[in-house]
This record gives structure tokens, sequence and C-alpha cells, in this order.
């Protein structure tokens, strides 16, 4: 039976490693691509750019709908198998999308990219801690989260650069040909790892009842909720300070930041896993207040946005690093409330921050994120997968 450490313990193996960010990397810039090039897209399908802008919708319900029953389904698999039939369903999809002139069949295109999206998400984390020993699992799965932040901040808007030349439909071909290479370097560098026996699976009930599984989530959902109110209207939260048409550079320097919050987490989180989830919440509501008070300085804008990155950056990482160890053996399934938990919270960031937009106007998002991240404070003080016992890191690298 395959080893679910690696042969040398206190080694990262990188080429794995990157092989499962570069699957994130693809899943985000599949998911994203579409908002960078709503005019031509619009004009390829025959429709608005309002419609458009539903085949992140649909990406987004696919990913929502499908990642506990999926990864609850498919527990009994071997891990390998199942990885690159999730990585693969990206060809499969992009290629429809790019060949479609039907906007009802790219809109179904869009939603099962979402639901292979949804499970490779459910089991990235997961993969990447049984790939290294114990000491070394937040580590790994910094690396392996790598891909999502590298996307938002580079690949989109590249993807964005490269649909305005060569086209939307020759982006998402090139999409495909970069999966079908990813397909080929995942079977080489990846090990393969037997799924869950029946005999330890346990019942979505049982594993939200585990110790410190109810508090990440809660963070999760009050962190992802806050940040999405911010990030998804960016653009209007810049009017106050006049700097609105510099939005791609305040993305820059917040993709930048978001950068080096990864490798600082690399770099720490195996020995303070709970502390930097505390920081990066009291770091974020910090930020808040400063932009509730100087929302209409640029400097102190870009220096919040430079700050606020810091605080995100990490966080999947420290999120799914917290819910592993805590979960043990049932981490797929505890990464699939994740998944689910984050799309709830996207969802919800983007509609109240639309409500707080009409009702009192963009001055109002620095309030609600206080507030929020005081509820992500409470459950991030609840959290205790820093003192996770031995024998539960013990029955993980036994699993398989």
């Amino acid at each position: 039976m395959t080893s679910l450490v690696s042969d040398s313990p206190d080694t990262l193996p990188l080429g794995g490693l990157l092989a499962l960010a570069s699957a994130g990397f693809i899943t985000i810039l599949t998911e994203a691509m579409p908002a960078g090039l709503l005019p031509q897209m619009g004009d390829g399908l025959g429709v608005s750019p309002a419609l458009v802008g539903q085949l992140v919708t649909l990406y987004a319900l696919g990913s929502l709908l499908a990642a506990i029953p999926l990864t609850l389904l498919t527990r009994g698999w071997r891990r390998r198998p199942l990885l690159l039939l999730a990585i693969g369903g990206f060809a499969l999809v992009n290629s429809v999308t790019a060949l479609s002139s039907h906007y009802g069949l790219t809109l179904v295109a869009r939603f099962f990219a979402g639901v292979f999206a949804g499970l490779l998400w459910a089991l990235l984390a997961g993969y990447a801690s049984r790939m290294v020993a114990p000491h070394l699992q937040g580590r790994a799965i910094a690396v392996a989260m790598l891909g999502a932040p590298l996307a938002l901040s580079l690949g989109v808007p590249a993807g964005t650069l490269l649909g305005n030349v060569v086209g939307w439909r020759l982006s998402f071909a090139i999409m495909t040909g970069l999966t079908l290479i990813l397909l080929v370097w995942a079977r080489w560098q990846l090990p393969d790892f037997a799924g869950q026996p029946a005999e330890k699976r346990m019942g979505l009930r049982q594993v939200l009842t585990l110790p410190g599984i109810r508090p990440v989530l809660w963070v999760t959902f009050t962190y992802v909720l806050a940040h999405n109110i911010l990030y998804t209207y960016i653009a209007p939260l810049l009017v106050p300070a006049g700097i609105a048409v510099e939005i791609d550079r305040v993305l820059l320097v917040f993709g930048l930041a978001a950068l080096l919050s990864i490798w600082l987490a690399g770099v720490l989180i195996d020995r303070w896993l709970r502390v930097l989830l505390l920081i990066s919440c009291a770091l974020f509501g910090l930020i808040a207040l400063v932009l509730a008070l100087w929302i209409s300085v640029p400097a102190i804008v870009y220096f919040a946005v430079a700050s606020w990155g810091l605080a995100f950056g990490g966080l999947p990482a420290l999120l799914q690093t917290a819910l592993a160890k805590s979960a043990g053996e049932s981490a797929d399934a505890a990464q699939s409330m994740l998944v689910t938990v984050w799309n709830l919270g996207i969802a919800g960031g983007g509609l109240a921050g639309g409500v707080l937009l009409q009702a009192w106007g963009v001055t109002a998002f620095p309030w609600a994120v206080i507030l929020l991240m005081l509820l992500a404070l409470i459950g991030a003080s609840q959290t205790a997968t820093q003192h996770l016992s031995r024998p539960a890191i013990h029955s993980l690298n036994r699993h398989g």
C-alpha cells in the first residue's frame, strides 16, 4: 500500500506540490476569465455583458452544489485517478467553451466547470498533507495553494490581455492545452493514495462535530464574506480617494502583498498556525478601521490594500491546514465543507456589498468588515489545531 508521507520526511516534494498548485491556478483562471472578457464573449455568443456575467455565477453554483456530495460519493476512490479526473474535466469544459456558439451550451459547460472545481478544491489540501510528514503538512498545503493568488494577481490580467490579442475562443483553447500538459505532469509527479475504507468513513454530521471543525468553518464564512464585500466592489471603494482609474495598480499591490503573505505562512504555519489565524483576522479588522477613518486619502488606501493582501493571502492555507489537522482521516469531507462555505461567503459578499452600496454607500463597507472580523476573531480564538493530539496525527498518517 502506498505510504502517505514522502520517502524524505524533511523534504517537500516540490514537483508534486507545484502540480497541485498549477491545478488551482487553472481552476481560478477558468473561473475568472469571463469577467475580463465580457464584451468579446458577449459579441461572440450574441448576448449582453450581463448575461456573460452569469457564466461566473453558474460556475460558482456548480462548485457550491457539487463539493460536498461528490466528495462523499468518491471517498472510497483512489486519490490520483480522482484528481486527474477533476483536472481532465477542465480540458473538456474549456474545449466546449472555446467551440460553443450557443449561450445555453456555454452555460452548461460553465456549470460543470464549477462541479469539477468543487471536487478539485476539496481534494487539494488533503492530497498535499498526505505527501509529507506531519511537521511539514502546513508548508505543503501553503505551496499547493499558491496557484490561486497567482491566478488572481497575475493570471487573470494576463488572460484578459491574451483574450484581447488572440480572441476569447483561442484563450480558452490555450487553457485546454495547458490542462492537458498538467495532466501528464500530475500523473508523473503525484503519488497515488488509497481511498478511505468504508468502515472508517464518518457521516457529514459526525465530521462537523469533530473538535475544531465548526470554529474554522465559522472563520471561513465571516472572513470570506468580509473580504468579498470589499473585493467585489473594489472599484466604487476607490472613488472617495479619487483613484478608481488606478484599479489595475491597486489590484497588483493587493496581489503582490498576498504572495508575500503566502510565503510567510509557508515558513511559519507549522509552528504558529493558530497565532497566524488570529493575526490575520485582527489585521484585517484594523485595516477596515483605517479605511473607515481615512477612506478619502489615496496613500492610506494603498497602504490599507497592501496590508489587506498581507492579511488575506495566507488565509486559505491557514484554514485548510487547520481543517486537515482537525479532521484527520476525514480531511477531504471537511475540505468539501470549506469549499461550500467559502462559495457561500463569496455569494454573500456580493449580495451584502450590493445592499450596503445602495443603502449607505461605500463608507459603510469598512464598518461591516469590522463587525465581521470581530465575529471571526471569536471563532479563531476557539480553534485548537495547534494542540492536535499526537494520536490523531498518527491516525492521519496510517490512512491509506
